[in-house]
């Protein structure tokens, strides 16, 4: 094992253990202009240092590129966007009829 493995591993979980908090605020909006191109470039890197023979590197980075998928899923203007509309129109059929149904094109 050399060094530079675990500086690398240190350094992708430290941006782990900085972007949990983003992860964790529901009102945090990430553009997916941001998250994909980081999740992807995680990914890359992953492989290339697995390849290296790298390996601890490359969980790291893999770490970093789940966290980028995450944030991408869960906290993009769009999947915050599509949450709030489905609770939205759950919200409205159960106030309006007293038991929750399927929205229609009238919703």
């Amino acid at each position: 094992m050399v060094w530079q493995d675990l500086v690398f591993m240190a350094g992708s979980l430290l941006s782990v253990v900085f972007l949990a908090p983003a992860l964790r605020d529901v009102n945090a909006r990430i553009p997916l202009a941001t998250s994909v191109p980081k999740m992807a470039l995680g990914a890359v890197y992953a492989v290339t240092f697995a390849t290296m023979g790298m390996s601890l590197a490359a969980i790291g980075l893999l770490a970093t590129g789940l966290m980028w998928y995450l944030l991408a899923a869960y906290r993009s203007p769009r999947a915050i966007a599509a949450s709030r509309s489905r609770s939205s129109t759950s919200a409205a059929s159960v106030a309006r009829d007293g038991q929750q149904r399927l929205p229609t094109l009238e919703d």
